[in-house]
């Protein structure tokens, strides 16, 4: 693999390839219907800050959060 070929964009890699590095990074690679890529996005900001208020020790009988729930940051656009 030329992983610096593929990050300059000189050469697109092949399905393979890019399933190797995928692999190497410990992830899978999902194909998801673009109508529902916001819910997966939902579920994986979720399940981090779950595993961040586990790692904080927080109790866990705090109430869950939606998965459509705004975003801190997009909440503080909003109200500027």
């Amino acid at each position: 693999m030329h992983v610096s070929s593929i990050e300059t964009g000189k050469i697109a890699p092949r399905f393979d390839t890019l399933l190797d590095l995928v692999r190497v990074l410990d992830r899978d690679l999902v194909m998801v219907p673009r109508s529902l890529v916001p819910a997966v996005q939902a579920l994986i900001r979720d399940e981090r800050h779950r595993d961040e208020r586990h790692r904080a020790g927080a109790a866990e009988d705090e109430p869950e959060r939606p998965l459509y729930a705004a975003d801190e940051e997009e909440a503080d656009g909003d109200e500027a």
